[in-house]
């Protein structure tokens, strides 16, 4: 299983990769991971990352680029992946696609994870993450047992600051002029998959694997 999940933040893409990845025992890899792995581990393009972050500049896509190179087609290379919000733009996809062609691989599928804004919006910013342990709950779908506490340690349960309404909408307009174009990208390809993320994590699961096969 090779797959990229699509969509903007908040549809659950997280979710539905570690899902598939506990199923199919396939690794799943996040733009966040991999930036922290490499920063933690002190490899040289880590070091390259983290002298942009620190400046809350964005990392470049030739660096970002040779992470994945690293870690999909290193010495530990997997099996197959799932890739889980990357690529984020044109140039990105371009650039993963020639790394592709370089390693003699395909692409099984792109999974397209589609939901209302305002349905996101709700979601997100319903998100409390644990000041102790960093368990994450929703005061929607998936509320702590007691108010303010998490289940798992009884630490503080806070609102981030990127899961404030104001800010998630900021967010989704960013995926819209930047991600969003990945649609017709991989629409072109033949491998877009399409996934209306309504419902709960599990019949969003059901239809994700009816799309790709599983």
């Amino acid at each position: 299983m090779r797959i990229i999940l699509l969509g903007p933040p908040g549809v659950g893409k997280g979710t539905q990769a570690q899902k598939l990845s506990g199923e199919f025992s396939v690794d799943q890899f996040s733009t966040g991971d991999i930036l922290r792995d490499a920063i933690k581990n002190n490899t040289s393009l880590g070091n390259k990352a983290s002298s942009y972050m620190v400046k809350g500049e964005l990392v470049p896509d030739d660096i970002m680029l040779g992470l994945i190179e690293k870690v999909l087609f290193g010495e530990d290379k997997p099996d197959g992946f799932i890739l889980d919000g990357f690529p984020r733009t044109i140039s990105q996809a371009e650039g993963l696609t020639k790394l592709f062609e370089k390693h003699k691989i395909e692409l099984n599928a792109v999974v397209l994870f589609e939901s209302d804004t305002e349905i996101i919006a709700d979601r997100l910013s319903a998100r409390r993450t644990c000041r102790d342990c960093n368990a994450v709950y929703n005061l929607i779908s998936n509320p702590p047992k007691e108010e303010g506490r998490c289940d798992k340690c009884g630490g503080e349960l806070f609102q981030r600051d990127d899961d404030r309404k104001e800010t998630v909408m900021k967010r989704l307009l960013v995926y819209k002029k930047q991600t969003e174009p990945l649609i017709d990208f991989y629409k072109s390809s033949g491998i877009l998959r399409k996934v209306k993320a309504v419902g709960s994590p599990e019949e969003v699961y059901k239809l994700t694997k009816s799309v790709i096969g599983g």
